[in-house]
């Protein structure tokens, strides 16, 4: 089998959050522990951090790895969905996991995970946590999937679990309040194993603060601690948040058996996307018109993404935007400008929301734009509208993001 055919075989065969939802998702972690069990448990044989949150935990995690392997560390970087190419979830160093990897990894365990039917992010975190012990790493950073508590990576014990923040996203899998969605991602807490939150909740501080003196793991609010500030490559105005974050989880690791000096921390930040290869937040692809595409796609994210987007100069704001279909458009609403001129696109994946239907929640709430049949149709006519002090925003979906870059 080429390695084209494994992804048709890991994509149209086994259920996968990515493209279906919420018909993907599974109830414990007994998939996980079988595999690992099968696989002689690989996650045991590297250090790790454990990496969870509504929002940030791709750039938080690209930001450890950058500082790590800037500190001369062989660093694993596991993270999803991927934007272009599924190995861009298995890293070390920054380099995809190889092709040849993929595809024995597959064949040599095909009858196995058939069995079991497990779904695309079980077998996925299995072949990352094989990956990385084979390759030896000194420490791996996981990102989990979703939520936290039965997220498939979550049988790790890590040197250090984080949890960005908390917001209203797959509020179909994890509950409908901050205290519910907090409880969910808090799962990832271990007994004596130290915890970073990076923004602090009312709502959320005494979910987090209590289940960690259950596990007697030492918990820090890093955006309530002092740190000095670190500038990043990636520019968002957001990542100062993640920035703070990181910091703290690198001050932690450096009291155990890690070295990590002031000037790698610096170093590593201001390279994340040379370390890493990490697109897609705050990506400014082109100028005159500046077209500009982030992966924001929930209420908490869009909201920083709008508030950078006012501080921008430009004569006509244009916004090429789609979403899946399960999002609460009408919570973003009152996020987005009105006077804005829209390019509705549906990202072509099945989870995709039709534009026409994305159009008709813009229409009846005062908004303007038309429907075009893909993403690249919507930016190529933004890019024949825009005069050259325009803007044009790309968003709403990773997805959306996926096929522009």
């Amino acid at each position: 089998m080429t390695y084209q055919d494994i992804l048709d075989w890991m994509f149209k065969q086994l259920p996968m959050y990515q493209n279906q939802g919420k018909t993907a998702f599974k109830k414990d972690l007994s998939n996980t522990h079988l595999l690992s069990e099968y696989l002689q448990h690989p996650e045991q044989k590297f250090k790790s951090i454990h990496v969870a949150g509504t929002n940030g935990k791709g750039s938080t995690s690209n930001m450890l790895a950058a500082v790590l392997q800037d500190a001369g560390y062989k660093v694993g970087l596991h993270t999803s969905p991927h934007l272009k190419d599924f190995r861009e979830r298995i890293k070390i160093n920054g380099v995809d996991v190889n092709k040849e990897f993929v595809i024995d990894f597959i064949l040599r365990n095909k009858a196995f995970l058939e069995q079991h039917e497990l779904s695309f992010f079980e077998l996925t975190v299995g072949m990352a946590f094989q990956y990385f012990a084979e390759q030896e790493v000194d420490i791996a950073i996981i990102e989990v999937g979703m939520g936290g508590r039965l997220d498939s990576t979550n049988i790790i014990t890590p040197e250090i679990s984080v949890i960005t923040n908390i917001g209203f996203d797959h509020m179909q899998f994890l509950g409908n309040t901050y205290e519910a969605i907090a409880t969910e991602k808090a799962g990832i807490i271990k007994p004596n194993i130290p915890v970073v939150i990076g923004e602090t909740h009312k709502k959320t501080k005494p979910v987090f603060t209590n289940i960690a003196q259950k596990n007697n793991a030492k918990i820090y609010f890093a955006d309530e601690l002092v740190h000095k500030s670190f500038n990043s490559d990636l520019k968002g105005n957001y990542q100062k948040h993640n920035i703070k974050t990181a910091v703290q989880v690198l001050k932690i690791l450096n009291t155990s058996s890690f070295n990590i000096s002031e000037g790698n921390i610096k170093n590593g930040f201001k390279h994340v996307v040379k370390y890493t290869n990490f697109k897609g937040r705050w990506q400014v692809l082109q100028a005159n018109p500046k077209i500009i595409c982030d992966t924001a796609h929930n209420k908490e994210g869009l909201s920083y993404v709008i508030e950078q987007l006012e501080t921008e100069n430009y004569e006509q704001l244009h916004i090429v935007f789609g979403v899946v279909n399960d999002k609460d458009v009408l919570s973003l609403l009152p996020l987005l400008p009105k006077d804005a001129i829209y390019y509705f696109c549906k990202p072509n994946v099945p989870r995709g929301l039709a534009a026409k239907a994305l159009q008709s929640y813009f229409i009846s709430n005062g908004f303007h734009g038309n429907v075009y049949n893909s993403v690249k149709e919507a930016l190529d006519q933004a890019k024949t509208n825009a005069a050259i002090d325009d803007l044009i925003y790309v968003g709403g979906s990773t997805f959306v993001v996926a096929e522009i870059i």
